[in-house]
């Protein structure tokens, strides 16, 4: 259509609108009229069009789609992608004359005017598509209740407004391309945004698959969708039929259809599926990594200064999301949970798997499924993560922690075989013999660490670690420093579960923090990376609507010397032939690693790594770990008296990785430098030694299930669970 045919419609309908303001029939004063006759300005006035609300689509590591997040559910397809007898539908019931007006349709109006003389007020719309789609934008802009109240006010100011707006769309762009705009913006009920997504919510079929009857009952739903929504009810069904009926005639009457079909299409019952809406957390393969995914994009700011300007990036953008989850390696972590821990059961264990090097999260995985229902045994919160990517206040990491005071001495020079002669109990000498990182006073002489069952004598760095001698670690982390261990931990992402800071008592290297195993395994993936220290990650790259992609790749920092790595990995490696994981052995490839059993089984653990994928499980009582403990329990189906690292953590640890890795060439751990760390330097054993030292074991006080027994629990009295304890494991 020609300009100047757009603007004789326009002056047509200056004409028309202004007739109708000043009626007095339509309710108007004088004031009424002077004023809206000061505001009509027939002129283009240009529509900014914000991005309509798109669904963001997250993806796995294969490209596999795992999760939808949407605020509206909206798919927007191109015309050409919807059925032809869909368009004709639309434009049948709402604008049957669209391809041959301009931006108002002069005897709509008319109509409309002739209705609301008689019925003195504003009683009928007469708007046309490309008004209706001007009116829709408006909504869908406004940012308060005000705003979108004025977007539908029944006002001729309002449609003044629209007017000059949809005279400039129709400036902009095609027919075509205004209905499209249309069929995408519009709202056809049940949730549903946009033809596609309610072709698929109502029909369970694409646009482009629409029937005659399916067609009219969508284009039967536009006029009033909140009212005709089939979710409502009954009441609700019967007035989208009526609807949908009152479509087909139409058709019929414009002779877009031909009485056979018609008749055909009417006959039909209305059809409606309600197919599930797609999309969040519940609804997902992986809800733990889901969870994760969501609310790394609410809370880090890369992705938005704001939270609202998170939010509406997640749920209105239109993202494609690549994470790093791998489907065989989350299979791997379900199945060895499902294996040793039952979703019924009330002890919980939960796997996070990490790349070295990457910091890439590749499963995250739990015994009891995500969701809402006390019933079904579900649970509402990220056990896997921290409180900041969903999760609760964690689990005490037990003697996961020995590793960061073992890393320390080996960065201060000890050899592997330096070591000290300890008792079966360990007192604080002075209040001064450990000082946290702001150089206060916390060694407690008033109460002894013990090991569980004895376990004296000459600990060199290797033996004291196969038999996690609690005696030794404390020794030992009064000779390296205790401010020194947590700024080894603190190198390595080590910070609690619950957000609060880091509590450093005497006993930190015993695992008195809560923790989860994202971040423990993340910390274990920095030894397989020989120190190469990067925070977990689960996002690698963001495509936007317009296709831009955004990658993300790691900020990994070099935590400490390679050589350290090296030496801390050579003897984490024995703890599978030599320590407290020797009953149930390794995985059949180098790996090593550590157990941990907190006071009195609360809490039980084991970290692990390999060059090629790092790992950390943990299982606890989420009712209250220190309440519910893990002794005299059943859990997957068997009884144990008591739960330590290598009962039930141990082997679901080496039992992911065997599966995990099963098609990945195994890499060696680098060498030791024996020049820098081999043999001892001045902490050698003595001259006389037992045996079974002799040879490097020290492993007098092992259970037969492969861990230490009870601990003597000992908490500071504050009941929060971060208690000064000892004999943990």
């Amino acid at each position: 259509m020609s300009s100047i045919v757009r603007l004789t419609g326009a002056a047509m309908a200056a004409g028309v609108v202004t007739a109708a303001i000043a009626l007095p029939a339509v309710g108007g004063t004088g004031a009424m009229f002077v004023s809206a006759s000061e505001e009509l300005n027939i002129k283009p006035e240009d529509l900014k069009e914000p991005p309509l609300a798109e669904k963001t689509t997250v993806l796995d590591a294969k490209g596999n789609q795992i999760a939808q997040f949407y605020e509206e559910y909206r798919e927007n397809v191109a015309l050409d992608q919807v059925a032809e007898i869909m368009k004709t539908a639309i434009i049948s019931i709402e604008d049957y004359r669209y391809y041959e007006h301009g931006a108002i349709d002069i005897e709509g109006t008319m109509r409309a005017l002739a209705k609301n003389l008689s019925s003195g007020g504003v009683a009928q719309g007469g708007s046309s598509i490309t008004q209706q789609y001007v009116k829709q934008v408006l909504f869908n802009s406004a940012a308060t209740k005000k705003e979108k109240n004025a977007a539908l006010e029944a006002s001729y100011a309002r449609k003044l407004k629209e007017l000059r707006y949809a005279m400039a769309v129709e400036d902009k762009y095609t027919k075509d391309e205004i209905l499209g705009k249309y069929l995408n913006i519009a709202y056809f009920g049940a949730s549903a945004y946009g033809v596609e997504a309610a072709a698929k919510r109502f029909f369970g079929v694409s646009a482009s698959q629409l029937t005659l009857a399916q067609a009219a009952t969508l284009a039967g739903a536009v006029q009033d969708p909140n009212s005709t929504d089939p979710n409502l009810g009954k009441k609700a069904s019967a007035r989208l039929l009526e609807r949908r009926n009152v479509v087909l005639d139409r058709m019929l009457e414009l002779k877009k259809i031909t009485q056979a079909q018609h008749d055909e299409a009417k006959a039909q019952k209305l059809g409606y599926k309600g197919t599930a809406l797609p999309g969040g957390c519940g609804a997902s393969p992986y809800p733990y990594f889901c969870m994760y995914v969501r609310n790394e994009i609410l809370s880090n700011p890369a992705f938005g200064k704001t939270s609202k300007t998170r939010a509406q990036f997640l749920n209105r953008g239109g993202l494609k999301i690549q994470t790093t989850i791998d489907p065989k390696m989350q299979e791997a972590a379900e199945q060895a949970i499902k294996k040793h821990v039952y979703a019924s059961d009330n002890p919980v264990a939960s796997e996070a798997l990490i790349k070295p090097g990457t910091g890439e999260i590749k499963a995250m995985a739990a015994s009891r499924k995500y969701g809402n229902s006390r019933r079904k045994h579900e649970m509402s919160f990220n056990v896997v993560a921290d409180a900041q990517h969903g999760g609760g206040i964690g689990f005490q990491a037990g003697s996961t922690f020995k590793t960061f005071t073992l890393l320390t001495a080996l960065k201060q020079g000890m050899k592997i075989n330096d070591g000290f002669s300890v008792g079966s109990g360990y007192t604080a000498p002075n209040y001064w013999a450990f000082k946290n990182c702001k150089g206060q006073n916390v060694g407690d002489p008033s109460h002894t660490v013990t090991n569980d069952e004895g376990g004296g004598g000459f600990k060199s760095l290797a033996t004291g670690t196969w038999g996690s001698v609690n005696t030794f670690f404390m020794t030992l982390e009064q000779k390296v420093g205790l401010c020194k261990v947590v700024e080894t931990a603190k190198s390595l992402g080590i910070k609690r579960s619950d957000g609060n800071k880091l509590q450093e008592f005497e006993t930190f290297t015993l695992g008195i923090n809560e923790m989860d195993p994202v971040t423990v395994a993340t910390a274990y993936a920095a030894i397989g990376a020989r120190g190469k220290y990067c925070p977990p990650t689960a996002i690698t790259k963001i495509t936007d609507r317009n296709g831009k992609v955004t990658e993300y790749k790691p900020k990994c920092t070099q935590a400490f010397d390679p050589e350290v790595a090296d030496a801390a990995a050579n003897i984490l490696s024995g703890v599978f032939t030599k320590g407290t994981m020797r009953g149930v052995g390794g995985i059949g490839r180098p790996a090593a690693g550590k157990t941990g059993t907190t006071d009195d089984q609360a809490t039980a653990w084991f970290a692990g790594f390999t060059p090629d994928l790092a790992g950390a499980v943990s299982i606890g009582d989420p009712r209250g770990s220190t309440t519910h403990k893990l002794n005299s329990i059943t859990i997957g189906g068997q009884y144990y008296p008591s739960v330590f690292g290598a009962s039930i953590p141990g082997p679901i640890w080496n039992a992911t990785m065997k599966a995990a890795l099963k098609d990945t060439p195994a890499t060696a751990f680098t060498p030791v430098d024996s020049s820098r760390f081999g043999g001892c330097g001045q902490s050698c054993a003595p001259r006389r030694q037992e045996p079974d030292e002799d040879r490097g074991q020290g492993l007098n006080d092992v259970n037969p299930d492969g861990d230490f027994g009870p601990g003597q629990g000992y908490q500071n009295g504050n009941g929060n669970g971060h208690g000064r304890g000892r004999g943990r494991r």
